[in-house]
């Protein structure tokens, strides 16, 4: 349990600090909600993608990937009170590695074979 802790405080801090510059450098009065573009954490053994995502007026959503480790984390931050919840971790290794899941037809492999027909 020890052990998690770090990192994960390693990672709240993170986020805190892309927040905290978002809303900092931000002079035009433009909402931090309205912000989709992925931000960049510097980490001694790598980068984080931290992905800001709103949830009405009232709550934020951000998405951490751990790239290196294959991992995501997803936060919801209550913007009223600043409260952070944690509300699911994932490593995505094996997700990556799917080739499709849930799509129609026709599926990669079927435009693979027609494209080869020609």
């Amino acid at each position: 349990m020890i052990a998690m802790k770090a990192p994960v405080l390693g990672t709240l801090a993170g986020v805190g600090l892309v927040i905290a510059a978002i809303g900092i450098f931000d002079r035009r009065g433009e909402a931090l909600a309205q912000r989709s573009a992925p931000a960049r954490v510097a980490r001694s053994d790598g980068d984080l993608i931290v992905v800001p995502a709103p949830v009405g007026e009232r709550a934020q959503l951000i998405t951490v990937i751990d790239p290196k480790l294959r991992v995501m984390n997803v936060y919801k931050i209550d913007l009223a009170t600043g409260k952070i919840a944690l509300l699911s971790v994932r490593n995505i290794n094996w997700d990556l590695q799917m080739m499709y899941l849930n799509n129609e037809s026709p599926l990669p492999h079927e435009i693979r074979a027609l494209l080869e027909q020609r």
